[in-house]
């Protein structure tokens, strides 16, 4: 297996903290009594940082102990080392001598390689006596050796890696491990939780499994469960926290627990939800969420004066306004105001993730509502999921534009709402723009006879009848309607915005995301509007929220 391994890199780390080099070591420019020397001191000290430092002369212990610790020093260390590095290289100035292998191996009580690119975990771990905690966050560790890792660790940290199961780091766990941290990985949650038990891990104080793809609520609270000394908790970012009542089923499932997803159980939520475990038919591994719409403001009038003062032969305009949004296929929908405002096409669609914009009440407002559920991305990531499309009512122009939507979605899938709100969704502010002609128009010929009507025939039908004109009441109490023929739909996006959803994944109620849409220029105009002028298209309120948690109080 190629790639780097885990006490590669710990080399490459010690080469890092020259050890051996100016100002740690033994090397010429340690200064001997008998030989003094002004050194590199002079070209430090005294305003002269930035001169080049030459060949290193003849310096006291004090002033290369002055090199090595001071932040200042050109020979400070990064700012990522440990106090643990910085120890030892003062160490390497002091007593040069000790710096060997073997006092190495004994020296380290914490090694820490984060995002250095390493994907295996070799058998020269074990040379390490005294390690206590391990952090391999942030490499590319698919499977571990658990027979490599020393017997004395304490803190296992494995975040952010491309662990897929957790049979290998089971076969022979490290006795005394009180922290394992495997959150940001590719476990997949029902075939894996059978290792969250006791017989692993018997000691176990704290557990971060949050943004896997467990599901299966009722399993993982069982096996956790055994783990009687468990006192910290994160599963925040997997599927399960979207189920109803998650919270209080966790909290009541397991006494002791004293922190969940980063959150300390008060004595309250443990009264409230007092008896929850024993009601296990009232979780439902499905999530209920309702996207609602509100009103949407800063939309230019379309009808302009020369369409007010057109012929009868011109072309009836009509304009609508709706809102567009993407969500996650699901299993029921319920729309209590129209269900044929539903686009069921399904489209693929991309999500950049980015930063929410600056919140101002020029800018599009999403609040997003969720309860006890939490997500979180720590980077930018673009990601493709299948979604359908849905539409508010389509609505007339006015200042302010009541949107009035609201629609429940219902899913069983939970791994692939969990993907959709780590992607966010998409709203679109859109114009429907209808040209509407008449039957008999300028543009049609009559179908009857094949030519149009002339003044002849315009004068015969307005002759009077014989009968003193009651004929004339009684046809046109049978004339039909006018009859429009409809050219088809112009659309038009006038403005479009990421809507974050991450939130409902990391636990936070409310989420305000404000988005601009910008000053809307239509085609005619030729010249940038006055600042008067300048009112963005605004989606005044959008809100998603998720269904309340179950809570049970039964007597004491």
């Amino acid at each position: 297996m190629g790639g780097l391994s885990a006490s590669a890199a710990f080399r490459e780390h010690l080469r890092r903290l020259g050890l051996g080099e100016f100002p740690c070591g033994a090397g010429s420019w340690v200064r001997t009594p008998s030989h003094p020397s002004p050194g590199a001191a002079s070209l430090w000290r005294g305003g002269a940082q930035h001169q080049e430092i030459g060949t290193p002369s003849e310096e006291s212990l004090e002033t290369l102990m002055e090199f090595v610790s001071s932040q200042d020093s050109p020979w400070a260390l990064p700012p990522d080392c440990s106090p643990e590095d910085q120890h030892l290289r003062e160490l390497a100035v002091q007593s040069p001598q000790l710096i060997r292998d073997n006092f190495l191996f004994l020296f380290f009580r914490s090694l820490r390689i984060v995002d250095k690119g390493v994907n295996k975990v070799d058998e020269n771990l074990l040379k390490f006596h005294n390690l206590e905690e391990l952090i391999l966050s942030a490499n590319q560790i698919s499977r571990i050796n658990s027979a490599h890792l020393p017997r004395t660790l304490k803190v296992l940290e494995l975040c952010g890696n491309e662990i897929v199961g957790l049979q290998d780091l089971c076969s022979h766990p490290p006795p005394e491990l009180q922290h394992l941290g495997l959150g940001y990985n590719r476990l997949l949650g029902s075939s894996e939780d059978k290792y969250l038990t006791a017989e692993f891990w018997p000691n176990l104080l704290s557990l971060d499994l949050s943004f896997n793809n467990f599901t299966d609520l009722m399993s993982i609270v069982s096996k956790l469960a055994t783990l009687w000394r468990l006192r910290t908790l994160v599963l925040q970012g997997n599927p399960l926290v979207l189920i109803p009542g998650y919270r209080g089923f966790v909290i009541d499932s397991l006494p002791k627990l004293c922190i969940l997803d980063d959150r300390n159980i008060s004595p309250d939520e443990k009264h409230q939800f007092h008896g929850l475990s024993s009601k296990p038919d009232l979780i439902v591994n499905k999530a209920q969420l309702v996207v609602s719409v509100g009103k949407i403001k800063g939309i230019p009038n379309p009808i302009k004066l020369e369409e007010l003062e057109s012929s009868p032969e011109s072309p009836v305009i009509t304009h609508s306004y709706y809102v567009t949004y993407e969500f996650v296929e699901r299993e029921k929908a319920e729309d209590t105001n129209n269900a044929e405002h539903e686009c069921r096409a399904q489209s693929w669609i991309c999500f950049v993730h980015g930063a929410p914009a600056e919140v101002n009440e020029h800018y599009l407002r999403a609040v997003i509502w969720g309860l006890d559920v939490r997500l979180g991305l720590t980077a930018p990531f673009v990601f493709s999921h299948l979604a359908n499309s849905h539409l508010t009512p389509r609505k007339p122009w006015a200042e302010t534009i009541e949107c009035s939507h609201r629609k429940e979605h219902v899913t069983g899938d939970l791994v692939a709402l969990k993907a959709f709100l780590m992607a966010g969704t998409t709203v679109t502010v859109v114009e429907e723009k209808v040209n509407a002609w008449h039957a008999l128009g300028w543009r049609d010929t009559v179908q009857l006879g094949g030519k149009q009507k002339g003044k002849a025939d315009k004068g015969k039908a307005e002759e009077k009848p014989k009968d003193g004109g009651k004929g004339n009441k009684q046809k046109k109490k049978k004339e039909s309607p006018v009859e429009l023929r409809s050219d088809p739909p112009l659309l038009r996006s006038l403005g479009s915005g990421h809507v974050n959803l991450e939130s409902l994944l990391t636990g936070d109620q409310l989420v305000a995301v404000m988005c601009d849409f910008g000053v809307l220029i239509t085609e005619e105009t030729t010249q940038p509007p006055s600042p008067k002028e300048k009112v963005p298209v605004t989606l005044v309120l959008m809100r998603l929220y998720h269904t309340q948690p179950l809570m049970i109080m039964l007597p004491m």
